[in-house]
């Protein structure tokens, strides 16, 4: 059986078969993608606390920090416990609806995580460059203005995808297909209509999100340039060890979420397992490391949680 909407058909489940080719050991990755999620969800959770609780941790800096830690928490719980529940439950089935509705948030909390990322790029940068400007510059009104382009620019370059998906017809009532399918051009594939318009408006949104990445690539070499003029060298191996970690926690969010874009194009030739877990990368590692990189790191936030967790 179809629904059936002005002559467009849509399944009534999505059979999510998990990661083609790994079947038996599904309950032996489950582990690590469990762990990780928890320390996901623990981290996240401190960090929020600590910047709610403690006055002092009012800095612009902790402000994107606590939008992070929010998107953060959204994004990982969005995914794992789906791929939890196919591992160790059988869960395997997802009716249409909830299907398109799981692919609009990945693909906008993925997005409002690479607005955030930015937002903090260039924070790091108008503390360096123009530190005595800083509270001038980052204003309240300047930071909810900020805060409202992370979350509405995502979310509106992802509503037009529901509107595709859903003028897409499909040709079984169940579909079967590997986690996660609910990526955008995932689904697109599995129809049997023409998906052209959905590889060309992909290639639209991806170029904001290769902007995005610039325009934070462009900010860390500013702040690079600074971090080699400080006049310690104990000072320069400090800040570029902070630096580079704030880098290679971008670049594994980064790397697989293009990856997982370019495969389902060109990467025909690609097993399909290793597509899945590369993608499922930009859904659970970076979480689970920028509390770690941005939070741990950070002196006053380690000293706060420190504090909080200590104080009598």
């Amino acid at each position: 059986m179809f629904y059936h909407n002005k002559s467009i058909f849509h399944p009534v489940t999505f059979f999510l078969i998990g990661i083609p080719g790994l079947e038996d050991i599904h309950m032996w990755i489950s582990l690590p993608f469990c762990s990780v999620y928890l320390v996901a969800l623990l981290g996240n959770a401190i960090i929020l606390l600590v910047i709610k609780v403690e006055q002092t941790l009012q800095e612009p800096m902790f402000y994107f920090l606590a939008i992070l830690s929010t998107i953060d928490l959204a994004l990982s719980t969005t995914s794992v416990p789906r791929m939890l529940g196919i591992f160790w439950f059988d869960a395997h089935e997802v009716n249409y609806g909830a299907c398109v509705t799981q692919m609009f948030l990945i693909h906008a909390f993925t997005g409002m995580e690479a607005e955030v990322l930015l937002a903090m790029a260039f924070d790091r940068y108008v503390a360096i460059w123009v530190l005595h400007s800083l509270p001038t510059i980052l204003t309240s009104q300047v930071l909810v203005g900020i805060s409202m382009c992370i979350v509405i620019r995502p979310v509106l370059l992802t509503l037009p995808m529901i509107y595709l998906i859903y003028r897409l017809p499909f040709c079984q009532a169940h579909v079967n297909s590997p986690f996660p399918t609910v990526e955008h051009m995932g689904i697109a594939k599995l129809s049997c209509g023409n998906i052209r318009i959905h590889g060309i408006y992909g290639l639209f949104v991806v170029s904001f999100f290769v902007l995005n990445l610039v325009l934070t690539g462009i900010s860390y070499v500013y702040i690079l340039r600074a971090v080699l003029r400080l006049p310690s060298h104990d000072a320069r191996l400090k800040a570029l060890s902070t630096c580079g970690s704030h880098v290679g926690v971008i670049c594994v969010f980064y790397i697989p979420s293009v990856f997982s874009f370019l495969t389902h194009r060109f990467g025909h030739q690609i097993p399909g397992y290793i597509h899945i877990l590369v993608a499922n990368l930009y859904l659970i590692i970076p979480p689970s490391l920028n509390p770690i990189i941005y939070g741990v790191r950070t002196k006053q936030i380690r000293e706060r949680v420190l504090y909080v967790f200590t104080k009598k």
